[in-house]
């Protein structure tokens, strides 16, 4: 890490908000990549008869543990839990329901408010909202950081060609990103949805179509600034290609503007699947997302759990986000006072 970079890192360390948010941000991911070991109706182990067993990556017939049929062993269920008791024991993660679970004990009807077993209470079907809030928001930010990813890529890669070849392809890209800009994206997606079933990479495919354009205007105007420095112009004398000064002289510099907005651009990417699954548009029916919980929040106002959980979780994420943003801003700011 060279002198500048150490820089930066030491202002970004000095905002202690946006400091800690990265930190909690690090742990909400590292938690939620983890919801099959921390959510699950599955045991996280079984020992059973002297042998040990991973439910969790194998799925094991009832026979196994001394069942009468041979179907996938119920884990919830008394009688194979009795079994496994008598010769071993078995542990369960922390929140003993799955995101599609159906807890058929429910002390009322669902949706059923909190209580001791369903910690945030169940939805309208009977599933554990804790469960489905895990698996959401495991959904939201791998969504959100494939979203950023490829759209900062794409969107890099045109404004870099933008603004160092400048003329004739600089004047057609940017009548380009106004006709693109100017079509309606939610039509787009629902004339898609009726021909193709909703799924994470169909919504991921739509909605690159549209957020590419996001960092295009920052890096051509950084590129456009850059490409008349000394030593791009003594690289370009001496016939290094274009592709080497673009991505070796121009990149980096262009890189301290980008970097700043890709806090922002996640955030964009979690509310626009949000306000997608909340409109119907989103994820197939059954599949764990944020905006699903805010829809059954809506239908089922007498259950203000299902709102609350989805609201404050969404609320805390995004604010998380902003808080890195504004980090980010300050430490790669070269008027802030160091």
């Amino acid at each position: 890490m060279n002198e500048r970079n150490r820089e930066r890192w030491r202002k970004f360390k000095s905002n202690r908000r946006g400091f800690y948010a990265f930190i909690l941000f690090c742990v909400i991911l590292a938690f939620v990549s983890a919801a099959g070991f921390i959510a699950n109706d599955k045991p996280l182990v079984v020992r059973y008869d002297g042998g040990w067993y991973f439910p969790i990556f194998h799925e094991y017939p009832e026979t196994t543990f001394g069942g009468k049929f041979k179907t996938a062993a119920d884990y919830r269920d008394p009688y194979v839990q009795n079994r496994i008791n008598k010769k071993g024991f078995f542990i369960m993660p922390p929140v003993p329901f799955s995101y599609d679970t159906i807890n058929y004990n429910l002390p009322s009807p669902a949706p059923s408010a909190p209580d001791r077993e369903n910690r945030l209470g169940t939805d309208d079907l009977g599933r554990d909202v804790l469960a489905r809030l895990i698996y959401g928001t495991r959904s939201s930010l791998f969504f959100g950081l494939i979203l950023t990813a490829l759209s900062s890529a794409i969107g890099i890669f045109a404004g870099a060609v933008q603004g160092y070849f400048g003329g004739k392809v600089d004047l057609f890209a940017q009548r380009f990103l106004e006709i693109w800009g100017s079509l309606p994206q939610l039509f787009v997606l629902i004339i898609v949805s009726s021909i193709i079933a909703p799924g994470f990479w169909t919504l991921l495919f739509v909605l690159l179509l549209f957020s590419w354009t996001t960092l295009v205007p920052v890096v051509r105007a950084e590129f456009l600034r850059a490409r008349n420095f000394d030593y791009v112009k003594a690289a370009y004398a001496m016939g290094t290609p274009d592709f080497i000064i673009i991505f070796r002289h121009v990149f980096p510099n262009a890189m301290v503007a980008t970097l700043t907005y890709l806090p922002f651009i996640l955030s964009g990417a979690v509310v626009s699947l949000t306000a997608l699954d909340f409109l119907g548009f989103g994820m197939p029916a059954g599949v764990p997302s944020l905006g699903d919980l805010v829809r059954q929040g809506k239908e089922n106002l007498q259950a203000p759990w299902l709102a609350a959980a989805a609201f404050v979780s969404l609320a805390f994420l995004l604010t998380v986000l902003v808080f890195i943003g504004e980090a980010a801003r300050d430490a790669f700011d070269p008027r802030k006072n160091k």
